[in-house]
């Protein structure tokens, strides 16, 4: 039969090991085919092969053209989807994991694919989510670790945050309650002290599609940061805002806040505190890409509080509006609905004042049709009156510069990467908390922190963590005096931000990776994935990789 002579060859193939790579080879030259690696959701089906079919195809290609070729294979075998199955079928999610494992290695093997299974990892194994602790350990030694607050989708009703995916159509899908937005403590890698250096890809072989993907996704903006005095309502405070477009500044005739602002509580009056809170409350049920969608009608509502234009001095509204987001830029922003399309359809519908400041060219002093946003000459602008707008820019900027209104920034869209999952199945993060010592890392010889087995879910959706006794009562490295773990776990896309450097140098027991095996193989000769993962993954791996640069861990700037 056709089966018994493949199985017979495949086994004599995968005995022989002439798939395995070798780090040096006489005469031939290192090629790494890197593909990404699936996550263990179930029996393998026509979508992976579509990817994998033609990444094992180019590996052998590069072999019959001479090279030393690594084509390694592993499972992503951390997150949600096993979670839920476990909840779903009352499994245990390592088991559910672990054999999905099992079976997508069959099939791998049954297509008869060219993978070096001598370097397979699989990052749900201690082996190898103790690096990852690892180098959280050393990123927040180094400030590119940190804790603060936080935007979660919360239900109210189950009392815990929920995934993206777990809120359906605003409601919580377990329970049905209503979710909202709330604050809590959570983890961050600091992305973006590297934001300017990932803008810079001229280095990078990659299709300009992607790059520009990962360019509109970091979103270097350049322009004025300006503070707006509300001290007449909040004694002491001001609304900071950031805008491209300062030269406009003398046509604010408004001032928008994100519902998750914490100047709207602040702010808002008491006779427009119900409307506000309603409004605020059905904000946090949407998504930010339902909230910023270009399709949707931008709405607001007043806190019945006002600002200063330090540039003028005029009392400026102050409205709640949706469409602003608290995670982009300063999380307010001024309105110049004259020069601004989306400002001046939401001026039209609130009966805003529209006052040009920048004329088009001939403009005779009527009213506008629709926003100009072009280049022109100031008016209605103070000292500034008849300068271009672009002159007019730079001598507005050094005023508010000269007075301490405000300074000359640069922002991005890019935010910090919330790393925080207040899930089970992942890496816990090795933090402690003492009353006493307060945030303490776990030593770097008590690693890995263990996931605990055979955990229980209840139904209220809490993570077994927060319940689980044994792990999450500890001592402190610190004072010795009894303290509790973190129960948060790592993001997934940690794991697969250096998997690479996993296959390079596979199985180092006293460290991350092998200097001298990396050296042979990286950067990655060819990724082989999806688009999809342009702004995530990749973008990620990149960073990780010149975090881990400038540790002294590698020498390159570019994983791929």
């Amino acid at each position: 039969m056709p089966s018994d002579i493949e199985q017979k060859w495949q086994s004599k193939w995968e005995s022989d090991g002439i798939y395995n790579a070798e780090d040096h080879v006489e005469g031939k030259k290192n090629y790494y085919a890197l593909t990404m690696f699936p996550y263990p959701s179930g029996d393998l089906h026509m979508g992976h092969w579509y990817a994998y079919a033609p990444a094992d195809a180019y590996a052998r290609f590069k072999r019959m053209q001479g090279y030393n070729v690594m084509h390694p294979q592993g499972f992503d075998s951390f997150g949600l989807p096993a979670e839920n199955a476990a909840i779903e079928r009352g499994a245990d999610a390592r088991q559910w994991t672990y054999e999905n494992i099992e079976t997508a290695r069959r099939q791998f093997r049954a297509m008869g694919t060219s993978y070096d299974w001598s370097r397979e990892l699989v990052t749900s194994d201690p082996e190898y989510y103790r690096w990852n602790q690892y180098f959280f350990l050393q990123f927040y030694k180094n400030g590119l670790a940190y804790r603060e607050h936080g935007q979660v989708n919360w239900c109210p009703k189950d009392q815990t945050t929920l995934a993206n995916e777990q809120v359906k159509d605003g409601s919580c899908e377990r329970c049905g309650a209503s979710v909202v937005k709330r604050a809590l403590p959570q983890w961050f890698f600091a992305i973006t002290k590297y934001a300017d250096e990932l803008l810079q890809m001229d280095s990078i072989d990659w299709p300009e599609k992607i790059k520009t993907m990962q360019r509109n996704w970091i979103g270097r903006s350049t322009g004025t940061t300006i503070g707006f005095d509300v001290g007449e309502f909040a004694p002491g405070e001001k609304i900071e805002t950031f805008t491209t477009r300062i030269d406009t500044v003398y046509g604010v005739t408004f001032v928008v806040l994100a519902p998750e602002h914490p100047l709207v509580e602040k702010l808002t009056q008491e006779p427009q505190r119900k409307v506000v809170e309603q409004y605020v409350a059905q904000a946090g049920k949407e998504t930010e890409i339902e909230r910023t969608s270009t399709e949707r009608e931008k709405t607001g509502v007043a806190t019945g509080a006002y600002c200063i234009n330090p540039l003028n001095g005029e009392r400026v509204p102050v409205l709640v509006g949706d469409y602003v987001l608290a995670t982009y830029g300063t999380g307010a922003v001024m309105g110049v609905p004259a020069h601004d399309e989306r400002d001046f359809i939401f001026a039209k519908k609130y009966d805003l004042e529209i006052r040009v400041v920048v004329a088009p060219p001939d403009w005779d002093g009527a009213e506008l049709a629709n926003a100009w946003i072009k280049d022109g000459l100031q008016v209605n602008s103070a000292e500034f009156n008849g300068m271009s707008s672009k002159d007019g820019k730079e001598a507005i900027a050094d005023k508010i510069e000269a007075k301490k209104w405000g300074a000359r920034t640069v922002t991005y869209h890019l935010r910090d990467w919330l790393i925080s999952r207040q899930r089970y199945w992942g890496t816990p993060i090795p933090i402690i908390y003492c009353d006493d010592c307060g945030v303490t890392p776990v030593p770097e010889q008590d690693l890995p922190v263990l996931l605990p087995e055979n955990v229980k879910f209840s139904p209220d959706g809490k993570s077994p963590l927060t319940k689980h006794a044994e792990f999450l009562n500890t001592t402190c490295p610190e004072c010795g005096k009894a303290a509790k773990r973190e129960t948060d776990t790592l993001d997934t896309f940690v794991c697969s931000s250096w998997y690479h450097l996993r296959f390079a140098s596979p199985k180092p027991d006293e460290h991350p990776v092998d200097s001298k095996k990396i050296s042979a193989w990286m950067p990655v000769s060819q990724y082989m994935g999806g688009a999809e993962h342009a702004v995530m993954h990749l973008l990620f791996s990149r960073f990780f990789n010149k975090a881990l640069r400038d540790l002294g861990y590698v020498d390159f700037d570019e994983p791929y």
